[in-house]
Order: C-alpha cells, then sequence, then structure tokens
C-alpha cells in the first residue's frame, strides 16, 4: 500500500483568517477585563460577542471547513456502528468480572506459593 501525499494549501485570506480569529479571541479576554468597571453584563457580552465573532471566522476558514467535515463524517461513522443490546452488554461485562476475578485469585495464590517457596522452604524465615 501506498500513502497518497497529501498536500495542504494554505492562502493569504486562509492565514488572515486565522490570524483575524486570534485577534478577536484576545480581544474578547481584553474587554473582557477592561470592561470590569462597567460591570459584569457589559463585560460577558462583549467577551461572549469577540468569542462568537473568532469563532465564526474560525469557521469560514479552510481549516474550520475541514473540521466541520471531519466532525460530519465522524457522526456518519458512529451511526453505522452496531451497538450491542442491554442483555449482551450485561453479559459480557459480567464475564470481564469473572475473568478479572479469577485473574486476581490466581495472582494471590501464586504470590502466597511463591513466597512459601522463597521465605519458609529456601531461606527458613517465619514470619
Amino acid at each position: 500500500m501506498s500513502n497518497p501525499q497529501v498536500e495542504t494549501v494554505t492562502t493569504g485570506a486562509d492565514k488572515a483568517k486565522l490570524g483575524g480569529a486570534v485577534v478577536l479571541l484576545i480581544a474578547g479576554l481584553v474587554a473582557f477585563y477592561v470592561l470590569a468597571k462597567q460591570g459584569p453584563i457589559a463585560q460577558w457580552a462583549a467577551l461572549l460577542v469577540l468569542l462568537a465573532a473568532a469563532v465564526a471566522a474560525f469557521f469560514t476558514s479552510e481549516s474550520g471547513k475541514s473540521l466541520i467535515a471531519y466532525a460530519r463524517d465522524s457522526i456518519r461513522e458512529v451511526r453505522k456502528v452496531v451497538w450491542p443490546t442491554h442483555k449482551e452488554a450485561r453479559q459480557m461485562t459480567l464475564y470481564v468480572f469473572a475473568f478479572v476475578f479469577v485473574m486476581a485469585l490466581f495472582l494471590w495464590i501464586t504470590d502466597k506459593t511463591l513466597e512459601w517457596a522463597l521465605y519458609d522452604l529456601i531461606l527458613g524465615w517465619t514470619h
């Protein structure tokens, strides 16, 4: 199998959109703290408006569009999944718990056997 090379072309306008989104985000944070004397309503309004503008600027860029396409593809793939029934999920959970219990018991028995062999038989120590 060959891996095709994917080339992304970033135009100046796309870079400007991303830069504008970053500037709007920073402006929103600055406005939030600068408007502290105006009250919380002005602070939050400025933050939310500038944050919404930053998100809008990001989603109009190629990066934002590819993120939206990725989200749509992910949702489409999740809809294709055949989910187990409640009974199947409960059975598999019980199998996992049983396996963990058996493994814990096996490891405990192995540990105690090695402890007995090393300390009591080989070294002659008593607890």
